[in-house]
């Protein structure tokens, strides 16, 4: 096949990327370059630089040549979607919008899009399978269950077949391919740092949560399983249906498992310290992915939180000792 990767040069959009060359696919990578790292564009991929919101510009008649498109491309800071809800109403549903309709009238038969499991919000129940409520509490969840919206009116409506994967929490890295965000949010990445000397204290942000430890407990995927998903959607997706899948292990792990596992791998301690609760913090997410076992054969292949940080741990180390 031939695909387009939007956000090809960011985190899961590279790992995503090197994987489909690895298959076999004819790859090319749109992004603007505002979070991603044109280094992390994998070899034997083509780069377009620039903006989802101009795809039919930017390639022209070629749109029309693509089997497939993987759309990853977004702004995905919560605490900045809160403050700035414009840039995600801009950046993520409009951009999403126009490369959507672009890629119709061009005739792509196929789109994977790369959603979240904050479309949710704070869930009624665990696991959290697909048919629960989606009350997203951000501008962010927001933007991303807008866009799904989007895809199911087109599957309808212009019979392309598209698919909606709704990540938990992401983590490890790829064939030298780690997280490498300018504004570090996520947990694995911020200890490992921590682990590195190139952060002060840990912080927890509440121990009495109803878990059995008191610290909040996410489910954990790793970014390669991740990527295997894209392509089994790719393969899978069918003509005017708009598919939802969930990807994660279906098991969680708290706050201070992580940094545990954390401190086991690198063999550091960490300096921890709590604070309060952060709102809008839910005590336990943790998804059902069955129906993407049933419907696309998809199995993580990587399910040990050991591992997931032991990958990144190999290279946030290696450019850390440069």
């Amino acid at each position: 096949m031939k695909v387009l990767v939007t956000g090809g040069a960011g985190y899961i959009g590279s790992v995503t990327a090197a994987r489909l060359i690895e298959a076999g696919h004819a790859v090319t990578v749109l992004d603007d370059l505002s979070t991603g790292h044109a280094d992390a564009v994998p070899a034997g991929a083509r780069f377009v630089h620039g903006r989802v919101h101009d795809a039919a510009e930017l390639l022209g008649a070629e749109l029309a040549s693509f089997d497939g498109a993987v759309h990853l491309a977004a702004a995905s800071l919560v605490a900045e979607s809160v403050e700035n809800p414009g840039k995600y109403q801009e950046n993520n549903v409009v951009g999403s919008d126009r490369l959507i309709d672009a890629l119709a009238r061009a005739g792509v038969g196929r789109i994977v899009f790369s959603s979240t499991a904050a479309v949710y919000g704070e869930p009624e129940c665990v696991p959290i399978d697909e048919d629960a409520p989606c009350r997203p509490v951000n501008p962010y969840g927001e933007s991303k269950l807008a866009i799904d919206h989007l895809l199911g009116d087109v599957a309808e409506r212009s019979r392309l077949a598209t698919v909606s994967l709704r990540y938990f929490n992401v983590a490890g890295a790829y064939a030298g391919l780690g997280e490498r965000h300018r504004q570090e949010s996520h947990l694995i990445p911020i200890a490992l740092q921590a682990a590195l000397g190139q952060r002060g204290d840990m912080v927890i942000f509440g121990e009495d949560y109803p878990t059995p430890d008191g610290t909040c407990v996410r489910d954990y995927i790793h970014v390669a399983d991740i990527a295997a998903a894209h392509l089994l959607a790719l393969e899978h997706a069918r003509p005017g249906v708009h598919l939802i899948c969930n990807l994660g292990n279906g098991s969680g792990y708290s706050v201070r498992e992580v940094l545990a596992t954390v401190e086991q791998v690198t063999g550091r301690v960490l300096d921890v310290r709590v604070a309060g609760r952060r709102a809008g913090d839910p005590a336990v997410l943790v998804a059902s992915a069955a129906r993407a076992r049933r419907e696309l054969g998809w199995v993580p292949e990587r399910p040990e939180l050991s591992v997931m940080v032991a990958d990144a741990w190999k290279l946030v180390a290696a450019k850390g000792a440069r």
